[in-house]
């Protein structure tokens, strides 16, 4: 397997910003993507929102998809304060099971599920949790629930995890295909996690800076 690089590594954090100023845009409004509200009451409804470049994108990558799947948005824009919150209740998670890891080892293992405020693809708009559906919108088999936890899963959220049914591997296969196609990247430890624009997107595509940084949704 290819190794994994972290959002906490400090060469996503080395990565500059060139901000295009791309506004911000309502997935509900204008497009055909079908979203899941389970977000809805964390966020306020800032979590349906995204870079007008990346629903582009996504619009994109489920006109690629076979006949009857769909993409299933679940999570774009994340407000600083809350992947803040977000960060810091798993990292307070992983320090009172772990007592004897160092500061540093519990903010790379955090980094696994969530990333450093300061350098999160969703509070710039530039990243989507997203999973298949069928035809009806009922949900499909990816290996694991969306959000499940490196601990929870046993790994299994790791996009080429091994441990999954062969049915929850060609989904995988399928949404990693069509987006892919459309110029996102994944984040390794997280199968429903894709960007596009940020500074992990850079560094994993060769870009010079990323598109995006850490915006407020006004």
């Amino acid at each position: 397997m290819t190794e994994i690089v972290l959002m906490s590594d400090p060469k996503v954090a080395a990565v500059p910003v060139q901000e295009c100023g791309e506004r911000l845009v309502n997935v509900r409004r204008g497009s055909h993507l079908l979203v899941d509200d389970r977000k809805q009451q964390d966020s306020a409804g800032t979590f349906a929102h995204l870079r007008e470049g990346v629903l582009g994108r996504l619009l994109e990558a489920e006109a690629r998809l076979p006949r009857g799947i769909r993409l299933l948005f679940v999570e774009g824009y994340r407000p600083p304060s809350l992947q803040r919150r977000y960060f810091d209740t798993y990292a307070d998670r992983l320090r009172a099971g772990h007592p004897q890891w160092s500061p540093g080892q519990v903010r790379s293992a955090a980094s696994r599920y969530v990333s450093p405020p300061e350098i999160a693809p969703h509070s710039a708009g530039a990243a989507v949790d997203l999973t298949l559906a069928d035809a009806d919108g009922r949900e499909l088999d990816l290996g694991t629930r969306m959000n499940a936890t490196p601990e929870e899963s046993a790994g299994a959220c790791y996009t080429h995890a091994a441990d999954i049914s062969a049915e929850a591997r060609s989904h995988r296969d399928v949404l990693c295909t069509a987006l892919t196609a459309v110029g996102l990247v994944n984040y390794p430890t997280e199968w429903w996690h894709w960007s596009y624009g940020d500074r992990y997107w850079a560094l994993q595509t060769g870009a010079p800076a990323a598109r995006y940084g850490p915006v407020e949704l006004g």
